[in-house]
């Protein structure tokens, strides 16, 4: 089970629901989140809407929805996050600051968790990363392995290529609330895909799209 960028607290109402559902009825047992499980918007490097609650209270109600996803799939025999772009914007400050990373907290210790989180990881010769450097089918083809990624909301989909072997490569889409004050600035922008995925075994990928 591939969960899509979830930008806590900034979720798509049912979106948790959706996964669930969606977990129980391909009958998976094991979860990956494909990056930015929280928005951390209150630390951007880019402006961030004034009419924002403060750092202390959105960074609380995030923690407070990572628990109910904490707490979602109890039958998992393992969970996975990718670190995203956004998750790492608070050691990039501390970076930028000067601060030695020993000061830095984890991000189980902060968000109440115990998953694994990691840059990349690789299960059934398929590698899950968040996505900042591209498609990932432009990724599964330079690296000619198949490849899951997040990152983009606006894109959803399984494709398949062959060189020496067969790879497919997948974007999960996202569980992102574009409505919510949190993504004010994509009010212009796509429509984002709000789907996650199911790899089963390495060789079967497909996408479920949450009806709107």
């Amino acid at each position: 089970m591939v969960i899509g960028d979830v930008h806590a607290p900034y979720t798509k109402k049912g979106y948790r629901e959706f996964c669930q559902k969606t977990y129980a009825e391909h009958n998976c047992n094991q979860v990956i989140y494909i990056g930015d499980i929280c928005d951390n918007q209150y630390a951007s490097f880019h402006d961030s809407n004034p009419d924002l609650a403060g750092g202390k209270d959105e960074l609380e109600y995030a923690i407070s929805e990572v628990h109910k996803w904490r707490d979602a799939f109890p039958s998992a025999k393992s969970t996975d996050c990718i670190i995203g772009n956004h998750d790492r914007i608070i050691a990039r400050k501390l970076f930028k600051a000067g601060v030695p990373s020993q000061w830095l907290k984890s991000y189980n210790e902060v968000l109440g968790t115990n998953w694994n989180w990691t840059e990349r990881i690789v299960y059934d010769d398929v590698q899950y990363v968040h996505g900042e450097g591209g498609t990932a089918s432009t990724k599964a083809k330079n690296d000619m392995m198949s490849t899951v990624q997040g990152h983009i909301h606006t894109q959803c989909y399984v494709q398949w290529f062959s060189g020496q072997k067969r790879v497919f490569s997948m974007q999960t889409g996202s569980g992102v609330d574009r409505d919510s004050i949190g993504m004010s600035y994509a009010k212009a922008f796509k429509f984002q895909q709000l789907a996650c995925g199911v790899v089963i075994g390495g060789h079967t990928a497909f996408n479920v799209m949450m009806p709107i």
